[in-house]
């Protein structure tokens, strides 16, 4: 993207802020930008705010932030980020979809952060692109637009597109675009005044390493659990799984219990059941299809074992008071996350072989 702007004149930067957007998403995004101004004394970016009405729109902290106008009336704008958070697969403002398909006609690099992934993605405006987004919505994006091509970076900046994963991700990418834009130095002394000891590359991690999620160190034990992780939608035998950390069924079972208090059937169906939820909560796909997506081989036994163990039926999981905010917990906890009813898209679908347990 760079050399693609007049860099004589002060950068003209756009945010839509959805409702409910990720508060900490944008104000990462937009401080690099305003850090680069202050370091160097020049205006090199400058910025407005919009929303769908012009009106002021609540984060998901329920902070409101004023717009500076409504986004059908935004022009001239260089590069704009869509700020979203909690619920955004409902968002479907066509006029303000429509503007960010105009600006990207006239040339404006278009982006997204956290889950402002999912609107561009419904403008159309992905395709043929590579992008990113937070880890808990990937699984529901990819179901509802599975010709993506939606990597697990921490941000993507590809041509004249750029997403992130949103939260401290935002800033990483905020600041790569500094670099590209007017240099490794500027970008430097903005990541100085941030406290951020240095800007992360893409390619890293968006989770926390498994060790450190899992909260255990034993390395085979880690290994079978990110193999759990991997086979969601065709789930392994325990045989299976013990054989591929080069351990018997018994020792396995052993690890399982001293290091994380269950055996591991059990907390493979947990993490089955996380995965599910997430779709549940994220996309308008048919419970049979996030029950096969899960290994679950009928809605009957996949209802019978989410009722058992979040307390509510997959249906009334989609319920509007069901809503609850981003964060999602491990599968020994309840975590919590958002559905939404974006456009339906095919889903993972294949029965595989499921543990002794399930059905």
């Amino acid at each position: 993207m760079a050399g693609r702007f007049d860099l004589e004149r002060p950068l003209a930067l756009g945010f839509l802020l959805t409702p409910n957007f990720s508060m900490i998403a944008f104000t990462s995004a937009i401080e690099p930008f305003r850090l680069a101004n202050y370091a160097t004394g020049r205006d090199l970016y400058s910025w407005r705010l919009y929303s769908p009405d012009g009106e002021p729109v609540r984060g998901s902290n329920a902070v409101a932030v004023a717009a500076d106008a409504r986004m059908s009336a935004a022009q001239g704008l260089d590069r704009v980020f869509v700020c979203g958070g909690n619920g955004v697969q409902d968002f479907d403002h066509h006029e303000t979809i429509a503007a960010v398909r105009r600006l990207a006609a006239h040339g404006a690099e278009v982006g997204a952060v956290c889950t402002g992934a999912w609107v561009l993605a419904k403008a159309g405006l992905l395709d043929g692109y590579r992008a990113t987004i937070h880890w808990v919505y990937r699984s529901g994006l990819v179901a509802d637009f599975p010709d993506l091509e939606v990597s697990e970076e921490l941000f993507e900046i590809d041509r004249n597109r750029f997403t992130c994963a949103g939260g401290m991700a935002a800033a990483d990418m905020a600041l790569s675009l500094v670099a590209q834009d007017r240099g490794a130095e500027v970008a430097a002394q903005v990541t100085d005044l941030l406290i951020h000891n240095r800007i992360r590359e893409a390619r890293e991690r968006q989770r926390m390493d498994l060790r450190a999620r899992v909260g255990v160190a034993h390395p085979k034990l880690l290994a079978v659990v990110e193999t759990m992780e991997a086979t969601v939608e065709q789930p392994l035998a325990c045989a299976d799984l013990a054989r591929t950390a080069g351990v018997s069924q018994r020792q396995l079972e052993r690890l399982f219990v001293k290091y994380l208090g269950e055996p591991p059937t059990r907390y493979y169906m947990k993490v089955r059941l996380q995965r599910a939820r997430q779709l549940l909560r994220q996309t308008s796909l048919p419970v049979l299809e996030i029950a096969l997506s899960c290994g679950f081989v009928s809605a009957s036994y996949f209802s019978k074992t989410y009722l058992e163990h979040f307390g509510r039926s997959p249906s009334a999981e989609r319920k509007p008071g069901a809503r609850e905010s981003l964060a999602v917990a491990g599968p020994g906890t309840r975590g919590t996350g958002t559905r939404g009813t974006g456009t339906r898209g095919t889903g993972a679908r294949g029965r595989g072989r499921a543990l002794a347990d399930a059905g």
